[in-house]
Order: structure tokens, then C-alpha cells, then sequence
């Protein structure tokens, strides 16, 4: 374990994420022809859909060995509809190389990154990427880290040349310089002469990062003595690993330079499992526990990701303590049920080694789970314990989808099902009134991918809808009401009278109160009404709109000694509900997204004035590096269809723009009234239909 290290690679789209994982495989001896993200060859990008868009969709999980250690690498999407991927990636790993483009610095997507591996206290090293570029510059590249980020970014580093000039770095820590005299040869030579100066203030600044964590060193340092270069790495790799500094590395993974020192980075600083505290866990009785790192641990496994495969789903495992095997029966502890292990493999992208066991620290996909999903623990019986499990965004756009072929409606709802196990994101309804099925996801971009994997992979044609934004609606003010359902028609009747006071919750789900004294309503019939209200909250009214913010009081009500029943008092609270939303009204929400758009400087008042018709809220105007500037705020996600296009129109084909959920707001009374009746009047016909 003290030689195994599980990294991921992350950044904003199009840093060149992907490019240093391929690279480092060649490296490591793991393929022997770097595949190229440009020309839809490359190996961690093994989706059809990955490689003819050139972007990484989904977590690609590898292992590698370098100068005796076990590396597992997940190379995870840049673009934030796939942000999920993100976030059970950092979940599960110890450490991450964070990529950034030599000439923009940190980018939206970076931040958002960021903020993810901060949630999970991933320890990080920092590398600048594409020094070849034009327009590269590694002081303005540290210092948007620095600034955007709030990181303790220290270089280790520093460039030779810049842009088609770039040639080698200069090692910070043992003061030496490399030249590369092609894509595989490199020469070790002098620290340049007009370099000099740059380097020692660098090393200085490298110097004081490291004695003032250091009492020892730190005499040292102010009394003239100089530091061993073991010293300097022992102090960087504790401050990595108590998350309090990032080294920073630069290079070009396109053109083979600085791969190998990224790789020694990786190793010599970034933590193994043995160097993270205890994982926290906690028992069936919610109190708090710890699992030690230890293959004689109890067993404590984390199911992070289910992929669909031919020959059964993959469930990728991270063990925190003790042993799995192949053939192990183990408990999983949410679903509370007995699960097997069939098959064991350790990835290698798009192939698969099986391997008989895997202990604590190490990451591998089971075959044969049956029922274990994203964020299962998997435990043994006598000891069941959860691991924290993980928050992903709620969907914020949505269209309805049909078979071509009515042949295929059941394969596709299978279809739907193992996505929709695979990616928590996503979302598969059926609308009981109008018999449509309904797929909802991150983003337009998302939805598409789904739409073409069902193409490709599942084989079925599929016809859909325009997009349309995931709002949500709110009781506008509290009210209280009788919801009475009472059937007389020979025979046994139906009976069910609930009294309920709703008002607004500051949670999202149902907030219930169960306020009945005296026996009003028999005790079993109570959750009915409950079940009632919730499912009146999930199906919209007439709008189909789902209800947040609810808090429902059931306070009194009546019963029958003969007629009641669970179906009576549950059709008691969906009516209650409805009566609610007639007496107190509707408050439309909508999606609002933070969106960041990078355009031509030149072009930023066209920019800003097409945000504003759209109803946007600018936060902020930076000028970028050269001709660029950024423009950060928030918009409405309605008002954001078919703006890529727009964009590139108003920009000559240069500006690029990227949205994540932010909020939902209020939506304006003139627009809530639009869409309300659209949808009302869309939902009634499809129920004619």
C-alpha cells in the first residue's frame, strides 16, 4: 500500500487533460502507441461518442507502475455536464494533478474542479500544460491559481522558452535544467545564464514555503545554512498531504516534455492510502466510527460507479479496509441486502485483467452485483457500517422520448434503467396521464450523448422532443384545507377525511409533521397521508411541474370504523394537496446557472447586451491574457437554448461560453403565467391523445 497511489487527472475542458494521461501510458510502458485526442484515438477515451467529439464523457480508470509503484490513474471529463463523473471521482481518490492551459490559467470548469477535490480533501499538485503554446505564460498561469483558487501554488519548477521556444525546465529542487533534444531524447545542461536571477528568486520563494512549516529548517535557513534536497522534498510532500501547499510543474504532454517529472512528482509527493487518516464511517445506529487502512481490517468498500457492459454491469470498488475477494458474499449496507462478488478486474481503460483479490487502498471493478449503485457501501454482516455517500445536482432540463419502432418501447426502458444506474445525473419518468416517457439531465449536451449512446449501444432509433428546462413550482403562501375523500356505493365504501395546515419549507423535500392527538386518525392510516401528499407533490398537479418546499401538518381529521383504509386516507392527502395549490396559488421556479463566457475583448459589449436581453445578472468583467476577456454571471437556463450558436455568430467563431447550476429563483409573474399555461395546456392534450 505505502507503493500504490490512486490520482486523478482534472481540469477544464480542453487543458489537455487527456493528452498527459496518454502520455504518461506510454511512459509507463502500458501502451505502446499514444493515441491522439484530436484524431479520436485516444485510449482512455474508449466511447464512440468520447472519440468522435474529442472530449471526455466518462471516468476512464487505469493502472500504471512507475519506479516500483502501483498507480491507478481516472482520467475524468472537463465539461460540466458531466460533473458527476467529477465528483465519485474525487470521492474515491488520494491525490489528483490538476492540468492548466499555459495561456488562459485557471478557467471556469478549473474552479469548479477545484472546489470538488477541496470537498473531499484531495491533496493536489498543479501542472501547467501547453508551454508550447502561443501565448503561454507560467508567472500569470501560478498566479490565477493563486488568485482564483486561493492555493498555496509553490513552482518547482521553471520553464526554458516559451511558445515555440520552449526547450526544458529548470528543477527547482535539486537546481538542475533539462533540454529536450526531441520527443525522446532529453539532455541534462547548465541553468541558463539569463536565467540566473529568475531562478533564485524562484528557489528562494521555494525555500521560505518550505522552512517556515519546519522549525528546524527554518534555523537553518535564516542562519545561512543550506537545505539538503531531501529535506525540501520530506517538507513538500507533508505540506501536499496536509493540503496546505501545491507544487506546481510545467510542461507540454502534446510534445512529450516534462511527463516524466510530472510522473516523479506524482509519486514523490501526493499520499498513499497509509498516509490519509482512518476512514470515518458510522454504524446502523448513526454513531461514529473509524476503519483503519488494513488489509486485517474489517471489510469497508465504497461502490463509486456502475458502467453498462455486454457481459453484465461493472461496479468499480474502492476498499478502505480489509479484503475482497472473488466469490465473497459482502453486505450492502444501504440497500440492506447480500451481494456477491462474481469477478474481479482491474482496469486497464476499455480492457480488463482479473485479479483474484484486492485489499484496502486499491481500486478495482466487480462483475455480478445485483443491486449495489453509486455511493453503496459494501460491508461485512456482523460489522455493517456506511461510508459518507455523495450529493450529485437535480437535473434541470428534460425532454420526452419514444422507440421509432414500437417493438423496442420495453428494450428501451431497460435501456433507460441501466443508465440511469450508471449515471446518477440522469432521470427516466413516466407521465402515468399521457404514457410519454421522460429523460431528464445536466444539460443539452448530456441529453444528446444519451440519445446517441441508445443508437449505438442498445440499438434503437429514438424520437425526441425539444428540450425543455426542469422548473419547479412552491405553495405561494401557507393555507389550511380538508382533503376528504368519502364513497358511498354498495357494499364496503371508502373514508378518509385528513385536515392539513401546509406551509413553506427551507427544505426541498416534504418537511412532515405529524400533529394528530386524540386518535382523530387511526395511527396506520397517518403514513397514507403522507404517501398521498408526496405523490401529489412529485406529479406536478397540471403542470407536471414537480413541488419543492412543502411543510404539510396533518392536525385532525376523520375516520370510519368500516370504510377506512390506507387507499382512502392516502387519496385524502393527494386531495388535500390539491385543494392547497387552489386556495394558496403557485410560485414558478426556474434554474438559474452560473455561466462564464470567454469572447474576443473587442466583441464584450455585443456579448453583454445579448446576456442582458436574456435576462442575465453580470457578476464580473476580467480582461484576460491578450485579446480575451472573461464575462462571469448568472442566467436564466430558458433563455440559454441555441446560444452556442448565437455566440459563435456575434464573435467570428472565437467566443466559447460554460453553465453549471447555480440556484432556483422566482421566475417572473409574466413568464410564470406563459409557461404555466403551455404546460397545462401540453400536458391536456397529450392526456387526450
Amino acid at each position: 500500500m505505502r507503493m500504490h497511489r490512486n490520482v486523478g487527472i482534472m481540469a477544464h475542458i480542453d487543458a489537455g487533460k487527456t493528452t498527459v494521461t496518454e502520455r504518461i501510458l506510454k511512459i509507463t510502458g502500458r501502451i505502446h502507441k499514444m493515441g491522439e485526442v484530436h484524431e479520436g484515438a485516444a485510449t482512455m477515451d474508449y466511447l464512440e461518442e468520447e472519440r468522435e467529439r474529442g472530449i471526455t464523457i466518462t471516468a476512464a480508470a487505469v493502472n500504471v507502475e512507475w519506479k516500483d509503484h502501483s498507480i491507478t490513474i481516472i482520467d475524468t471529463p472537463g465539461h460540466v455536464d458531466f460533473t458527476a463523473e467529477v465528483e465519485r471521482s474525487m470521492r474515491v481518490l488520494d491525490g489528483a494533478i490538476c492540468v492548466f492551459d499555459a495561456s488562459e490559467g485557471v478557467e471556469p470548469q478549473s474552479e469548479t474542479v477545484w472546489r470538488q477535490a477541496e470537498r473531499y480533501g484531495v491533496p493536489r499538485l498543479c501542472f501547467i500544460n501547453k508551454m508550447d503554446k502561443p501565448g503561454a505564460d507560467f508567472a500569470m498561469a501560478v498566479r490565477s491559481v493563486k488568485e482564483k483558487l486561493g492555493a498555496n501554488a509553490v513552482p518547482v519548477q521553471l520553464p526554458i522558452g516559451y511558445g515555440q521556444d520552449f526547450q526544458g525546465m529548470v528543477d527547482l529542487v535539486d537546481m538542475t535544467a533539462v533540454h529536450y533534444e526531441s520527443l525522446e531524447v532529453t539532455k541534462d545542461i547548465p541553468i541558463p545564464d539569463d536565467m540566473k536571477d529568475e531562478v533564485e528568486a524562484a528557489r528562494t520563494a521555494l525555500i521560505e514555503a518550505v522552512a517556515e512549516r519546519d522549525e528546524a529548517l527554518l534555523e537553518k535557513y535564516l542562519g545561512g545554512e543550506e537545505i539538503a534536497v531531501d529535506d525540501i522534498r520530506r517538507i513538500i510532500r507533508e505540506g501536499v498531504i496536509a493540503n496546505e501547499l501545491q507544487p506546481v510543474f510545467c510542461g507540454s504532454a502534446l510534445r512529450d516534455k516534462g511527463i516524466q517529472r510530472i510522473c516523479d512528482g506524482l509519486v514523490a509527493y501526493l499520499p498513499s492510502p497509509l498516509d490519509l487518516p482512518p476512514t470515518q464511517v458510522t454504524d446502523d445506529d448513526g454513531n461514529e466510527t473509524t476503519r483503519e487502512v488494513s488489509d486485517d481490517a474489517p471489510l469497508t468498500a465504497l461502490a463509486f460507479k456502475t458502467i453498462h457492459d455486454r457481459t453484465g454491469d461493472l461496479t468499480f470498488i474502492r476498499v478502505y479496509s480489509g479484503r475482497l475477494e472473488r466469490g465473497d458474499q459482502v453486505w450492502n449496507s444501504r440497500k440492506q441486502k447480500i451481494e456477491r462478488i462474481g469477478r474481479l478486474m482491474v482496469m486497464k481503460a476499455d480492457t480488463k485483467e482479473p485479479v483474484d483479490s484486492i485489499g484496502a487502498g486499491q481500486i478495482a471493478a466487480a462483475l455480478g452485483l445485483k443491486e449495489a449503485t453509486t455511493g453503496d457501501t459494501l460491508c461485512t454482516r456482523d460489522a455493517p457500517v456506511h461510508l459518507e455517500s455523495m450529493d450529485f445536482p437535480d437535473a434541470v432540463i428534460s425532454m420526452a422520448i419514444e422507440p421509432k419502432s414500437r417493438g423496442d418501447r420495453d428494450k428501451l426502458g431497460e435501456a433507460l434503467g441501466a443508465i440511469m444506474r450508471e449515471d446518477p445525473t440522469f432521470r427516466a419518468m413516466s407521465d402515468e396521464e399521457t404514457n410519454e416517457t421522460v429523460i431528464a439531465g445536466m444539460g443539452e449536451l448530456h441529453l444528446e450523448v444519451i440519445v446517441n449512446r441508445l443508437k449505438s449501444e442498445f440499438k434503437i432509433e429514438c424520437e425526441t422532443g425539444a428540450p425543455r428546462v426542469a422548473y419547479r413550482q412552491r405553495l405561494k403562501k401557507p393555507v389550511d384545507v380538508e382533503g376528504k375523500h368519502v364513497k358511498q356505493s354498495g357494499g364496503s365504501g371508502q373514508f378518509g377525511i385528513s385536515r392539513v395546515r401546509f406551509d413553506i419549507s427551507e427544505q426541498e423535500e416534504l418537511e412532515w409533521v405529524d400533529a394528530i392527538v386524540g386518535g382523530a386518525i387511526p395511527r396506520e392510516y397517518i403514513p397514507a397521508v403522507r404517501k398521498g401528499i408526496e405523490a401529489a407533490t412529485v406529479l406536478g398537479g397540471d403542470t407536471g411541474f414537480p413541488f419543492v418546499q412543502v411543510k404539510a401538518e396533518l392536525y385532525d381529521g376523520k375516520s370510519h370504523s368500516v370504510d377506512s383504509s390506507e387507499m382512502a386516507f392516502q387519496e385524502s392527502g393527494r386531495v388535500a394537496f390539491k385543494e392547497a395549490v387552489a386556495k394558496a396559488g403557485i410560485t414558478l421556479l426556474e434554474p438559474i446557472m452560473k455561466i462564464s463566457v470567454q469572447t474576443p475583448s473587442d466583441h464584450v459589449g455585443d456579448v453583454i447586451g445579448s446576456l442582458n436581453a436574456r435576462r442575465a445578472m453580470i457578476d464580473s468583467i476580467e480582461e484576460g491574457k491578450g485579446s480575451f476577456s472573461m464575462i462571469q454571471g448568472r442566467v436564466p437556463l430558458s433563455e440559454m437554448f441555441n446560444y452556442a450558436t448565437h455566440l459563435r455568430s456575434m464573435t467570428a467563431g472565437r467566443g466559447t461560453y460554460s453553465m453549471e447550476p447555480s440556484s432556483y429563483d422566482p421566475c417572473p409573474d409574466s413568464i410564470a403565467k406563459e409557461v404555466l399555461e403551455e404546460a397545462r395546456a401540453a400536458k391536456e392534450a397529450k392526456r387526450k391523445k
